[in-house]
C-alpha cells in the first residue's frame, strides 16, 4: 500500500473528526444561552448520532489508527516521523484521554436523565462537555496542521512503500 494513500487516508480521516469538534465550537456560543430542557433535549437527540453505532463514532479512532499506522511507515524518515508522532500525539491526547476525563462524563450524566427531569449538575455536565470539545478541537487541529506539514516532507521520497 503506497505511502501516499496511508497520509491521505489519515489527512481525510482526521479532517472529519476536526469538521464534528468544529461544529460544536461554533454552537457553543449559542448552545450556552439555551435552557436546561433544550439544551439536554440536543444531547438526547442529535448528539447522540454522532457517537457509535453511527459513522461519527467510528471516524477518530479511525483517524487515530491511520496516523499511527502513518507514523510506523515513515520510521525510516526522521523528519516525517515527527510530524506523524506529533500529529498522534495530539490525536491520542484528544482520544481517548480529553474525551474520557470530560466528554464521556458528561454524555453519560446526559443520558441518564429522563426528559423532562433536569439533572441538579447539567451546567457542570454542559461546562464539561463544551470544554472538552473545545480542547479536542485545539488538538484535532494541531495534528492536522502536522500532516498538512508533512506533506512535503514526505512526497520527497517516492519510493518509499509498505510491503
Amino acid at each position: 500500500m503506497p505511502l501516499k494513500f496511508i497520509r491521505c487516508t489519515a489527512i481525510v480521516l482526521l479532517a472529519l473528526v476536526m469538521g464534528l469538534a468544529f461544529a460544536h465550537v461554533l454552537e457553543q456560543p449559542a448552545k450556552l444561552q439555551y435552557d436546561a430542557l433544550l439544551y439536554l433535549t440536543l444531547q438526547k437527540s442529535l448528539y447522540v448520532q454522532w457517537g457509535p453505532p453511527h459513522i461519527g463514532g467510528f471516524l477518530e479512532p479511525l483517524a487515530v489508527a491511520a496516523t499511527g499506522l502513518l507514523a510506523f511507515c515513515t520510521r525510516k524518515n526522521k523528519r516525517e516521523l515527527c510530524f506523524s508522532l506529533g500529529a498522534l500525539t495530539a490525536l491520542l491526547l484528544a482520544f481517548p484521554l480529553v474525551f474520557f476525563w470530560l466528554v464521556a462524563p458528561a454524555n453519560a450524566g446526559f443520558a441518564a436523565a429522563a426528559l423532562p427531569n433536569i439533572p441538579r449538575n447539567w451546567m457542570d455536565l454542559r461546562s464539561s462537555w463544551e470544554m472538552g470539545h473545545a480542547i479536542r478541537f485545539v488538538l484535532q487541529l494541531s495534528a492536522f496542521a502536522l500532516l498538512v506539514v508533512s506533506v512535503p516532507v514526505g512526497t520527497r521520497d517516492p519510493a518509499v512503500v509498505i510491503r
